[in-house]
């Protein structure tokens, strides 16, 4: 019965194994995250899912930019042994950076309780790159967003009872934006979905770039499915 409701929920979403491929299903997303599936789908693209396995320590001295840009195109590379020729795949990584350090994933509550204290009240900045490998001819285009991030002064005992939810402990930057009862973010003024993942303007930008367009409203379809309006969509689309 699980199973059967994970392969309806599939199918709802656009995304198929990649053993199942249709021949509409075009694209390929190296990612195994529910929120990356979650938000391809909002541009009606039917595609598949390869998930990549890379070392993601960062190199001395690269910078939060080249750092997720580069991990983006190594996981669109590392899965393209998986691709079939007609395939377009995409690779995304995504970094918390609080003055200039990039901040993974807590260890524990006590490593998430110190970021959530460092982050508490003040902004810092998401990093997400985008890459969009063509398997036929093995052409890669890159993209990057950066968003501003605010974080509203919440309270010990909020913070206290968001670690223990354990939540935290698989987010980078121990938080995640689109927790309902925490709710970590103040107001924002950048892209969301790239707080999320996936900015999914940056990656339509790119996949018209291969001839690829959306099936679906995708600005429309993001800000509906976020609760947000966002501010920066009309830029992103227009600058091609």
């Amino acid at each position: 019965m699980r199973g059967e409701r994970r392969e309806e929920r599939g199918e709802r979403m656009g995304c198929v194994r990649i053993g199942e491929m249709s021949e509409i299903s075009l694209l390929l997303l190296a990612s195994n995250s529910p929120r990356r599936r979650e938000l391809l789908a909002l541009g009606g693209w039917m595609f598949s899912i390869e998930a990549a396995n890379l070392d993601e320590t960062q190199y001395p001295g690269e910078s939060p930019a080249d750092y997720v840009t580069r991990l983006a195109g190594q996981k669109a590379w590392a899965v393209l042994p998986a691709a079939r020729p007609e395939h377009i795949i995409i690779g995304s990584d995504t970094a918390v950076v609080v003055d200039g350090e990039i901040w993974g994933k807590p260890a524990d509550a006590a490593e998430a309780r110190v970021m959530l204290q460092r982050l508490r009240g003040r902004s810092h900045q998401v990093f997400t790159g985008i890459a969009v490998l063509r398997a036929s001819d093995q052409h890669l285009l890159r993209d990057l967003c950066v968003t501003e991030v605010p974080m509203r002064p919440y309270s010990d005992e909020e913070m206290e009872a968001y670690i223990a939810s354990g939540d935290p402990l698989d987010k980078a930057g121990a938080y995640g934006i689109q927790h309902p009862n925490f709710q970590p973010v103040a107001s924002m003024e950048g892209c969301y979905a790239g707080v999320m993942g996936l900015p999914l303007c940056h990656l339509t930008r790119l996949l018209r770039r291969v001839d690829v367009l959306p099936r679906a409203d995708v600005s429309r379809n993001c800000q509906a499915a976020l609760r947000y309006r966002c501010p920066v969509w009309p830029s992103i689309l227009q600058d091609d």
